[in-house]
Parts: structure tokens; sequence; C-alpha cells
């Protein structure tokens, strides 16, 4: 099985690398969500959903993925982020009507 180590060790660098973008890009969905607060922008824009699973798309086709998969991960992705987004807009809002009493 030792044939297998660098194999292994290459998967377990990319699985912290992919957890790690993971991260970095709901903090951003935070941001984004504060900046929706802030501007009164609605939560889901439909539009940008359709722009970005379109792009996602392509970038999996060309990095070699299977379709069904990447439309999957997509899904899944935009799904959690959209609930993040979601649950930290609705407890800033609380947080306001809290804070103006």
């Amino acid at each position: 099985m030792s044939g297998l180590q660098p194999y292994r060790h290459r998967l377990d660098r990319l699985d912290d690398e992919i957890a790690r973008l993971l991260g970095e890009r709901f903090e951003v969905c935070r941001e984004i969500a504060r900046f929706k607060r802030t501007e009164g922008i609605p939560m889901m824009q439909p539009d940008r959903v359709a722009e970005v699973r379109a792009r996602y798309l392509a970038r999996g086709a060309e990095a070699g993925l299977p379709g069904e998969f990447s439309a999957d991960l997509f899904e899944l992705l935009i799904a959690a982020t959209c609930k993040e987004e979601d649950e930290l807009m609705a407890e800033l809002a609380a947080e306001a009507d809290g804070g103006a009493r």
C-alpha cells in the first residue's frame, strides 16, 4: 500500500485547499449579506445565480469534470451559501430591530 502514499498525500493537500477555498467563499458570501442588508438589496438575485451557474458548469467542463457532478456541486454550494446569507441577513435585521427599542 505504500505505493499509494504519494497519491494520498496529494489528495490530502487538495482536500485541504478545497476546504480553505470553500471557507473563503462562505466568508465573501457573509460580507455580501452584510452589504445587501445595509443597502436594502434583496438576498436572492436570480439573474446572478443563473450567471454563476453557467460559468460554474463551463469551468467544470473545462476541467474535465462530469456535467452532472458540476451541476450537483453547484446546487449544493448555492443552496448552502444562500441559506447562510439569508440567516445572517435575518440575524442582522433582528439585531437592528432590537437595537431600535
